[in-house]
């Protein structure tokens, strides 16, 4: 263990920069933050490279063990002020620990079809909590994985694995553009399910079939028609209030629950 001193130190100033998504590509790593997080990433199999703490923090048998997985992996552990950590995290009182993860292999080959009989699928998912979300959903209902079609936002932002709540290190997670998708999906089993507007049914009691990928759309535009005319099954939520839609992750786990009740005995 060694200790970093000075907002100015080079290892400070690294760890920041992996709030920026050009810094997060060029080094292939990304950053999580708090002993749950990085305790989920633990149990999962997944040790960061660098694990950053606070100086004079309490003991704890999580944080011990987490030092103890780093250094035994040939790791970096650095204690550091808190002042330090908040210049790491851009939070006035940020968590106590962090890590620095290596990147995943987010192809969407990877994907084991027999692994569950839903995924999710999210086109053009701009906002990273709604991403994050996504993915603790995938965790909730025990899906095979989550595929993000086209310019979603960067599920490796600070803010994306935050709102994941561990489930950026569960969760198999693949990264496509339609084409590359709708390729290898034809290429083996699969129904892909669209939540649409466009002759739809309702959603209780489709036709779901296994392994099932539902697929949700842009938080403000929806699917492209394109895409939805290319889904094997479309299917609505009825909406009883005034509001016309549901918040993208909100309607991913509607579907997900329902067609998983539908497809399991």
């Amino acid at each position: 263990m060694r200790t970093v001193t000075g907002l100015s130190n080079p290892t400070v100033k690294y760890l920041r920069s992996l709030r920026e998504k050009k810094h997060r590509r060029r080094e292939g790593v990304f950053l999580a933050e708090g002993l749950r997080l990085l305790t989920d990433a633990r149990e999962s199999g997944r040790v960061p490279q660098m694990l950053a703490m606070a100086e004079g923090r309490d003991h704890h048998p999580l944080l011990d063990a987490l030092i103890a997985a780093v250094e035994a992996e040939g790791g970096d552990v650095i204690e550091m002020s808190e002042a330090a950590l908040s210049k790491i995290s851009g939070k006035d009182n940020p968590q106590a620990v962090c890590g620095v993860f290596g990147e995943f292999d987010t192809s969407v080959e990877r994907l084991e079809r027999s692994a569950s009989p839903i995924f999710l699928v999210a086109q053009a998912l701009r906002d990273p909590g709604n991403l994050g979300t996504m993915l603790r959903t995938a965790d909730a209902v025990g899906a095979g994985g989550l595929v993000l079609i086209d310019d979603c936002a960067d599920p490796f932002s600070v803010e994306a694995v935050r709102a994941s709540m561990g489930a950026i290190f569960t969760v198999p997670l693949a990264q496509a553009r339609w084409d590359e998708f709708a390729s290898w999906l034809h290429g083996g089993e699969g129904q892909l399910v669209a939540a649409s507007l466009r002759d739809a049914v309702d959603y209780r009691g489709a036709p779901y079939a296994a392994p099932c990928f539902l697929m949700v759309g842009n938080e403000s535009r929806g699917l492209p028609e394109e895409y939805e005319m290319a889904c094997d099954l479309r299917v609505t939520i009825p909406m009883l209030g005034r509001a016309d839609s549901l918040n993208a992750a909100v309607a991913g786990a509607v579907l997900a629950y329902e067609a998983l009740a539908a497809l399991r005995p």
